[in-house]
């Protein structure tokens, strides 16, 4: 008997259709699915574009969102956008934001010890503070942070200060007496304890405290970043060494819950971003700060010697406010002694290495 045609037909259908659902299978070309995009708002202690750490911070955003290929997508909210200068982190901590990037040294009535992870009066110098950070001061900046819900990296690096910006001559300790000058972090109390009167004042109003008059001097930062704030047009006396900042370290700041949840590859990214921006930082103030010096010397700014006796008084005032430090609480005391020891004895090898302790540069 014939198989009937419309059984044969139905069996060839059928086979043809597995045939050609596993040719499918096969051939399909798999389409990658994207990945999960996250938003980051990060705000700043800094004007938009600020020479230095206000770069640092726009320069840290795109290379987060671009080495992660938009995973992580960092925007930045300038000083005042969102939270105020000095806000930045009860932003982070309370989770109004995700990141913020501001200075360890505007912390102190929260975390007495914070400001060393800025700098210290007569301190480590930048290399000398990130081999310190590598050495075992990151796992103590961990710990204290973490009593905020903030996780902390160095967010860049200004190199060292000048000792500030004067309206009139400084000659010698008594011409800071009763001076009014703006100075934050730990340089300033020893400012205050030479006789005169520090005031915490946001980088972005700093320019219009001098020019009113409210103010007699500036400690900020370097020529790269004190020029274009119009410092030198009214302070033309510029006092080096900056004895009271030998480090320009920022802080690159997230919240801590939201740091342990991100996955590896974006924890490696954010970790290699911070160190490259570390670098580039101390490169763009090397460049920058021996143009800006040229330039405010053509327009009348004498760079002068720090008094000798204005050195002898504040190193034993420097001491005075770490053993301050140290005494208020276990965690300080443990980070002054590891910051100290560290002082004691890294860069011993760099500082016989270096052909400018033999021959004088020219």
């Amino acid at each position: 008997m014939m198989p009937s045609t419309k059984k044969s037909t139905s069996r060839r259908a059928l086979l043809l259709s597995g045939t050609g659902a596993v040719a499918a299978t096969i051939t399909a070309p798999a389409i990658a699915q994207p990945l999960p995009q996250r938003r980051w708002r990060c705000v700043t202690s800094w004007s938009k574009n600020l020479p230095g750490p206000g770069v640092s911070a726009e320069r840290l955003a795109q290379r987060i969102s671009e080495m992660s290929d938009r995973e992580l997508v960092v925007e930045v909210f300038p000083a005042g956008t969102i939270v105020p200068a000095l806000s930045v982190l009860d932003a982070v901590s309370t989770g109004t934001v995700e990141m913020g990037h501001t200075a360890a040294l505007f912390w102190a009535g929260k975390m007495p010890a914070a400001p060393l992870f800025t700098t210290v009066p007569f301190g480590l110098d930048p290399l000398a503070h990130a081999a310190w950070l590598m050495g075992g001061g990151q796992q103590l900046w961990d710990e204290l942070y973490a009593t905020q819900n903030v996780k902390p990296f160095v967010g860049g690096n200004t190199g060292p200060s000048a000792a500030g910006w004067f309206r009139r001559p400084v000659n010698s300790l008594i011409d800071l007496k009763g001076l009014r000058i703006r100075s934050t972090g730990l340089g300033g109390e020893v400012y205050s304890a030479l006789g005169a009167t520090a005031s915490v004042i946001p980088p972005a109003d700093t320019y219009a405290a001098l020019e009113r008059g409210v103010i007699d001097a500036v400690e900020l930062l370097a020529p790269m970043n004190d020029a274009p704030l119009g410092f030198s047009r009214i302070a033309k006396h510029c006092l080096v060494p900056g004895f009271n900042k030998p480090n320009g370290a920022s802080e690159f700041l997230i919240r801590l819950d939201l740091w342990q949840a991100l996955p590896t590859h974006l924890k490696a990214i954010i970790v290699n971003a911070c160190h490259a921006e570390h670098e580039a930082g101390l490169a763009d103030a090397e460049l920058q700060n021996g143009r800006a010096l040229r330039e405010i010397m053509r327009e009348g700014v004498r760079v002068e010697a720090v008094p000798k006796d204005i050195l002898e008084a504040a190193q034993p005032a420097a001491r005075a406010v770490i053993d301050r430090i140290a005494a208020a609480d276990s965690r300080s005391a443990r980070i002054v002694a590891s910051y100290r020891d560290a002082l004691a004895n890294i860069g011993g090898w760099s500082g016989l290495a270096d052909v400018g302790r033999y021959v004088p540069r020219r």
